[in-house]
């Protein structure tokens, strides 16, 4: 989804992250519409929405990463509303990235998710990721 300047779905979008980010991090910070346009403009980006007829029930950024090693991907920010869990949405959610993926000839996709996140982890198994036996960094940047 791209969001139009006369403010439509721009709006739905900012006020669907508004309602879906604080389930998903405690941390994350609210975004307006600079903040969302930018993110569905990037090239790399694909943001994905899961809908019912009424609102925006889910979302998934599936980033597509040129590298040396070849074209990787990257699930990021996978988050269903609670009131909608349970129903299918991320697997939903998820099947649309891997093609979209496949799609683009990715090489691998990878996605990180938290050990207490025992439902979400069951998913992305039973789609067929695999865990790595890796150690994640993190550098913060404060701002």
């Amino acid at each position: 989804m791209r969001p139009r300047r006369d403010g439509g779905q721009a709006q739905e979008l900012v006020d669907a992250f508004g309602r879906l980010l604080p389930q998903l991090s405690s941390t994350a910070k609210p975004l307006g519409y600079e903040a969302v346009d930018r993110m569905v403009r990037c090239d790399g980006n694909t943001v994905l929405v899961a809908r019912t007829s009424d609102e925006i029930v889910g979302t998934l950024t599936l980033v597509l990463l040129p590298l040396p090693s070849g074209l990787r991907a990257r699930v990021e920010d996978v988050v269903v509303d609670s009131a909608a869990r349970g129903q299918g949405v991320a697997g939903l959610l998820t099947q649309e990235a891997l093609r979209i993926a496949r799609e683009a000839r990715a090489r691998t996709v990878d996605l990180t998710s938290r050990p207490d996140r025992a439902a979400a982890n069951r998913l992305y198994e039973r789609l067929g990721f695999h865990a790595r036996q890796s150690t994640v960094y993190r550098f913060a940047i404060d701002g």
